[in-house]
């Protein structure tokens, strides 16, 4: 059973930080491109940042360039997203996603995790 699981989100102030992490399993994560994707209430979700299987190559909303940084650790099948200077417009649900079929479209995907940042 494919699963990824979220966590570290939370409340923080702008100008703060946060990491998330996503422990996968069920799958073959260390094979598959990983990322994360975002909702903000009332918008549509949207892509935010993701990581080849080797952790060799990015890609970034340009909306997080500068400020979000993503890892992954294969040995522990996990992956993380490191979130510095929040902006309110950075809160929404924070999704796991992984094994990318094709341009910024992933296969699996986790339950979320809220992400508050307060002005």
């Amino acid at each position: 059973q494919v699963q990824l699981v979220e966590s570290g989100g939370g409340l923080v102030q702008a100008g703060g930080s946060l990491r998330l992490s996503c422990a996968a399993s069920g799958f073959t994560f260390s094979t598959y491109r990983a990322g994360w994707f975002r909702q903000a209430p009332g918008k549509e979700r949207e892509f935010v940042i993701s990581i080849s299987w080797s952790g060799g190559t990015t890609d970034y909303a340009d909306s997080v360039k500068g400020r979000f940084t993503i890892s992954r650790d294969n040995a522990k099948n996990t992956v993380y997203l490191q979130m510095n200077s929040l902006k309110p417009e950075d809160t929404a649900v924070y999704y796991c996603a992984a094994r990318f079929t094709g341009y910024r479209d992933p296969r699996y995907w986790g339950q979320g995790t809220q992400v508050t940042v307060s002005s």
